[in-house]
């Protein structure tokens, strides 16, 4: 579920002047409307330059999200935006690096597809850090026939997993891996198959989005049953999330998966 979005000018005194604490003063900020995961997402023009800055207030559910972003930023930092700062109070704001860029495009044919690609490889290439993340195995644990066929999703991979277009960015003709809130160690192939997902939401057919990630390395190591066990995994994730919240993305999302679990059977048999 999306959190309502406030203004800059909508917190405490207090957490505003912390940040300025680290920016000098903030001459104008403005909201950015895109994201599901912050309550403030906008843009400061301060004294130290611009800054991205996002935030929760500390008793959100969910604040956690935060704590992966913070604590997984020194290892991703040269593939995605780098961590400036981060105030913790009545507020828990991240400030990051200032990219001037644009979301990317997963629309079959587009340009940005093989810079994703690029950016991904580099990313498999990186050793889940000895920190407090997820494990593939315990987040689709509900959505397996059997524990047997968790064993598939177990590696010691570093993934991102949310690969909404909104948390590609392309700047300086490469794609950045922004947002990450669900940092994940597992088997190097899941990243691409979450690609895969969001592609066929954006208008691929099953092959050809396979078609984009076939030269990832993570993806050729891919178990045939592996993919079968976590396509069907998506497919009950996406169709459960859609039960419970009728919007038009999340119905989107769920037809992929439904699209992508079945072209993984038929391969499969």
């Amino acid at each position: 579920m999306a959190v309502e979005r406030i203004h800059w000018e909508d917190l405490p005194a207090g957490t505003r002047a912390a940040v300025e604490e680290r920016t000098g003063a903030v001459w104008s900020a403005k909201t950015v409307s895109e994201g599901l995961n912050s309550a403030v997402a906008a843009v400061l023009a301060t004294e130290a330059g611009p800054v991205f800055v996002k935030g929760l207030h500390r008793d959100y559910p969910r604040r956690w999200n935060q704590d992966m972003e913070a604590v997984i930023n020194p290892y991703v930092a040269h593939l995605s935006s780098r961590l400036l700062w981060r105030v913790q109070g009545e507020w828990d704001v991240l400030g990051f690096e200032m990219i001037d860029g644009r979301h990317a495009d997963y629309r079959p044919g587009s340009a940005d597809l093989p810079k994703i690609v690029e950016a991904m490889t580099a990313l498999g290439t990186i050793q889940c850090p000895d920190l407090p993340v997820k494990v593939a195995e315990h987040r689709w644990r509900t959505y397996v026939d059997a524990p047997a066929d968790l064993e598939w999703l177990k590696g010691d991979r570093l993934l991102h997993t949310d690969y909404n277009p909104l948390n590609v960015l392309i700047a300086d003709d490469q794609a950045l891996l922004i947002d990450w809130a669900w940092p994940t160690r597992g088997a190097g192939w899941i990243d691409p198959a979450c690609l895969i997902l969001r592609l066929i939401g954006n208008g691929h057919r099953a092959t050809s989005a396979e078609q984009v990630v076939e030269s990832l390395p993570a993806w050729q190591a891919a178990p045939a049953e592996g993919l079968v066990v976590f396509a069907q995994a998506c497919e009950r994730m996406w169709e459960e999330i859609a039960n419970g919240n009728s919007a038009e993305w999340i119905r989107n999302m769920a037809n992929a998966a439904r699209a992508w679990a079945a072209h993984r059977r038929v391969i499969t048999c």
